[in-house]
């Protein structure tokens, strides 16, 4: 530095031209001097020397790279920072040539050649420095890296001393974090550093050119890994659609990874190394990673476009929700206005969804209300189309939350929107209510249904047993979902009275004439004939009644030990009476036990073996079978 100095003050005072070293490339042009030489033009031509020097040191045209660390930014990096700041002073001295009328044509053709040889060298190493850490660079070692380090976060602009400082944050993260995220650090300090060189003076195409197609084949290579296949709507529609379904789990496994890591971390990288120039960081980041983007979240639309089978609801549930998750991140990462398209792929697609699941809600109601089966269900249990529906409501009630979205503005049917506000709870808003109210609807749809179901039994107690059973089971479904909550305690409580209601009818329809058999408590029978009569009429209603229902089927345990405890309460203890006060007047007589075939307890075991949907023997006690003639115990 002094030696170059005095070199400097001896072409003030002495008004002669250096010598051309015989060594000197043609990067070298020997200096005029001038009879109006100044001090400012000595510093300049200062600058000049000295970035040649380095310059000609990292020539790319002649260094071998052969020999080790022939990458400027490797090994002690304080040369790169030397290298850069001695380019710099070279633009500050081109500046200078420019306009000084000092200076002439030569020296500013030798500064600017300097120039473009520095710019070739900072351009292969912004090349190398990309392409030899693509594995530290990858958007989720970037994340960890930026969350390591909030210093990344505020810095946006990067000057001299930030080099300096640059430096100390390095060696920090060196003692801090993992090596990749050591080395993910020192990348990004080294490309922001070129960046920043080479787009202020000028070679931002060069650059921008390089980083374009590194980060964009890593972006790609990155959706290809997750899974992200480049599909037309046109070979989604000819899929089958178990085929559609295992491309949905995938995406829907992958695009959170693609949202969250890989275009955030791209965007966080961009925004780094270009902080200070807006629209290069715009540029870049939309070429990288529009286009994929866009593939992306046009998956979701194409899959909406196909049939609209209920079948499909959860799945289309699923890549909605997935959407709308991510929205709120795609609207920070892809805030440019060049990825605006991005943005409206996503609503697109959301729309599209939106639309399908609607269609699919007024086909499922459809096909509810066009149930075609006209044969009754042997033993009155629980039917299938009820089974089907309330397995797929309840599941469906676990997307309320998307649903709620998806229905607002969706009108309800006009038959729906009778439905009294007492019908459910107070406390709801009207954006609970709008849902609450369609899935109480297609319910309601679905006991309109069962009614007409009901119908068709011959047996009117058998209808009422179909309606407790399928009522009860819907019941249950409801308290044991989400759909408690989105119903309420109202309308569970009001469909729990009316399984009792139709329980209560069913016992009357099946059990009256039984009954009705059994003297009262008041009356007296008169004569012994009359005593027999009276057995016989009930042996008769009893036999007829339990061989009808012995293949009747309550498939819930609960409300068949309710059913069964109802009817051994009237049936049982009224017959108990009778039997007590009567059966001793018929001991004495001949073949008594054709006319007393049962004791109370022979009932209650008969009664017990009701409900389970098949014709079978009483229990150890009971040795006759009411369908023969035998006689029950009579002791």
């Amino acid at each position: 530095m002094v030696r170059s100095r005095r070199g400097g003050l001896q072409s003030i005072f002495a008004h002669k031209t250096a010598p051309s070293s015989p060594s000197s490339s043609s990067l070298s042009v020997s200096p005029v001097a001038s009879p109006l030489h100044t001090f400012s033009d000595s510093m300049m031509e200062e600058n000049v020397e000295i970035a040649e020097s380095m310059i000609r040191k990292w020539n790319p045209d002649t260094w071998n790279y052969a020999e080790p660390l022939s990458s400027l930014f490797s090994g002690d990096r304080r040369e790169a920072k030397e290298f850069v700041k001695s380019v710099k002073n070279l633009q500050r001295a081109m500046h200078y040539f420019a306009v000084s009328e000092n200076t002439s044509h030569d020296r500013l053709v030798q500064a600017q050649c300097l120039m473009q040889v520095a710019m070739k060298r900072l351009e292969k190493e912004f090349y190398q420095i990309l392409s030899s850490n693509r594995d530290h660079l990858d958007p989720e070692t970037i994340s960890a890296s930026f969350s390591s380090h909030a210093s990344f976060k505020s810095r946006s602009s990067f000057s001299d001393e930030d080099e300096i400082r640059s430096e100390d944050e390095i060696q920090i993260a060196e003692n801090s974090v993992s090596e990749a995220e050591c080395v993910s650090t020192i990348a990004m300090s080294d490309l922001r550093m070129i960046a920043e060189c080479m787009i202020s003076l000028g070679y931002s195409k060069e650059c921008v050119k390089i980083y374009k197609i590194i980060r964009k084949s890593i972006i790609d290579e990155g959706l290809y890994r997750l899974g992200i296949e480049r599909l037309s709507s046109h070979q989604i529609q000819k899929m089958d659609w178990e085929v559609v379904e295992v491309k949905i789990k995938s995406w829907l496994g992958a695009v959170k990874v693609a949202v969250k890591t890989l275009f955030a971390g791209e965007r966080l990288l961009c925004d780094f190394i270009f902080a200070n120039f807006d629209f290069i960081r715009e540029s870049c980041f939309s070429d990288v990673a529009k286009e994929g983007a866009v593939f992306l979240f046009q998956f979701p639309e194409f899959v909406a476009k196909g049939k609209k089978s209920p079948e499909k609801m959860f799945r289309i549930l699923d890549l909605y929700d997935s959407v709308s998750d991510l929205w709120p991140e795609m609207e920070s990462i892809f805030s440019f206005e060049s990825t605006t398209i991005v943005r409206s792929q996503a609503i697109a697609s959301l729309l599209r969804l939106g639309e399908s699941v609607r269609g699919m809600l007024a086909e499922f109601e459809s096909a509810i209300e066009k149930d075609s089966s006209k044969s009754a269900l042997p033993g009155g249990g629980v039917h299938p189309l009820t089974r089907y529906v309330m397995n797929y409501l309840c599941f469906l009630s676990d997307y309320s939350g998307i649903l709620s979205d998806v229905v607002a503005d969706w009108p309800l049917p006009v038959q729906a929107t009778a439905l009294p506000d007492t019908y459910f709870e107070n406390s709801l808003n009207e954006e609970e209510m709008a849902i609450t109210v369609r899935f109480a609807w297609l319910i309601l749809v679905l006991l309109c249904k069962l009614d007409g179901k009901a119908e068709l039994y011959k047996d009117v107690s058998l209808s009422y047993l179909f309606l407790v059973n399928n009522l009860n089971y819907i019941v249950l479904k409801v308290r044991s979902s989400n759909l408690h909550f989105l119903l309420g305690e109202n309308w569970v409580s009001k469909h729990e009275s009316k399984v009792k209601q139709y329980s209560s009818n069913y016992e009357r329809m099946a059990w009256n004439n039984v009954l009705a058999t059994i003297p009262s408590e008041n009356s007296t029978l008169s004569s012994i004939e009359c005593i027999k009569e009276c057995f016989n009429n009930f042996n008769s209603a009893f036999e007829s009644a339990y061989r009808r229902q012995s293949a009747w089927a309550v498939p819930d345990g609960k409300l068949r030990n309710e059913i069964k405890v109802s009817i051994c309460g009237k049936l049982v203890n009224s017959y108990r009476r009778f039997y007590d006060e009567y059966r001793v007047l018929l001991r004495n007589e001949r073949n008594s036990e054709s006319f007393v075939r049962y004791s109370p307890d022979d009932l209650g075991n008969y009664l017990s073996d009701l409900f389970y949907g098949s014709k079978v023997s009483g229990s150890s006690s009971s040795s006759s079978s009411v369908h023969s003639s035998s006689h029950g115990s009579t002791s």
